[in-house]
């Protein structure tokens, strides 16, 4: 049996509930304000195309996680989303459903789309046991790479439990990698190599000044007012080097120095300038 599509059945509704809703309010911007009450509302109703059970409770006759993650896989390989009921099932049935989340997160047959859902499901259940999974998407990230995005999101969601794994890893993790640890680290201040680290990066790689000013604002240690108002006096910033740069002087409670150099010819400048 071919897997049933919510979100087609919700439109139908939907659209039949716009078209009578319209008779009465003219104003789209109110009645499109009132969908998520209504998606809840559709929720809750009996309905025939799932012989009268509610979409809420459609999934409760699945009694395993590995039942409902088999579903997630049939969804994914028709092309059709996977239920939010489906997924709230999941996410009730709590500590049961993580390991076999995992192994789905880690499953490098599986589409990355449906590896995410299983990161960010994880992430709901505030699980500990994917950090090895976590670290290893991590370590061998490409410059893009979203499923590395969600596992960074589910170890910043670990909180310190994640932090002296990271921390191993800065000596010999890889460019992109490393971004990923000390934008996680830097959230976590303590630990001397954090800010060592993120500093000697700041200074170096000047393609990626904004992003370390960013870091070393979020870290919040006032040593690095030295080092941001060294190159915030260089001639070859760029726009959005010179605001993230300025921005982390005043977060690390510095002044910034008076500067009234033009960014003439730079292009995010230039966009900036021509939507004032």
């Amino acid at each position: 049996m071919n897997p049933i599509d919510f979100d087609r059945a919700f439109a139908k509704y939907a659209h039949e509930w716009v078209h009578e809703r319209m008779k009465v309010e003219k104003d789209l911007d109110a009645i499109e304000a009132e969908m998520p009450d209504l998606y809840r509302e559709w929720l809750k109703i009996p309905a025939d195309f799932l012989s009268g059970i509610s979409p809420e409770d459609y999934f409760a006759a699945y009694g395993s996680p590995e039942a409902l993650i088999g579903l997630m896989r049939e969804y994914q390989a028709a092309g059709i989303p996977i239920p939010d009921p489906l997924m709230e099932r999941l996410d009730d049935m709590g500590d049961a459903a993580i390991s076999p989340l995992t192994a789905l997160a880690a499953d490098e047959r599986a589409d990355v789309s449906l590896r995410m859902t299983a990161l960010n499901l994880l992430i709901e259940l505030s699980a500990r046991e994917p950090m090895p999974l976590c670290l290893s998407l991590v370590d061998r990230r490409e410059s893009q790479d979203e499923l590395a995005d969600v596992a960074a999101e589910l170890l910043m969601s670990m909180g310190e439990d994640a932090v002296p794994h990271m921390l191993e890893r800065l000596d010999r993790a890889s460019d992109a990698a490393l971004d990923t640890y000390l934008d996680l680290l830097c959230n976590f201040p303590g630990d001397e190599r954090i800010y060592t680290v993120t500093v000697e990066r700041f200074l170096r790689l000047a393609d990626r000044r904004a992003l370390y000013a960013n870091y070393l604002a979020k870290l919040g240690d006032e040593r690095a007012l030295e080092a941001l108002k060294r190159v915030m006096a260089l001639s070859d910033l760029s726009y959005l080097d010179y605001l993230e740069v300025r921005n982390a002087i005043e977060v690390l409670g510095g002044e910034a120095p008076a500067d009234d150099r033009r960014f003439d010819g730079d292009p995010a400048y230039e966009s900036l300038k021509n939507m004032n």
